[in-house]
C-alpha cells in the first residue's frame, strides 16, 4: 500500500537565491565598473610625461 502523498511545490530554486545573490552583484558591478572605464578616453601619454623623473641616468648595472 503507498501513501497519498502529492508534492505540491519545489522550493529548492527559491532556497538558492540567497546563495547566489551575492555572487550576481559582485559580477554586475565589476562589469560596470569595466565598462565604464573602457568609455574613459585614454590620455596616458600626456598624463605619464607629466610624471616622468628628471634624474640622472643610470648604468645598466646600477652603480651610479
Amino acid at each position: 500500500m503507498t501513501p497519498d502523498v502529492e508534492h505540491l511545490a519545489d522550493h529548492t530554486l527559491l532556497l538558492a537565491i540567497p546563495a547566489f545573490f551575492p555572487a550576481v552583484v559582485v559580477v554586475g558591478v565589476v562589469i560596470f565598473v569595466a565598462m565604464r572605464d573602457r568609455r574613459k578616453p585614454d590620455d596616458d601619454d600626456s598624463h605619464d610625461e607629466a610624471h616622468v623623473e628628471q634624474s640622472a641616468p643610470a648604468d645598466d648595472d646600477g652603480s651610479p
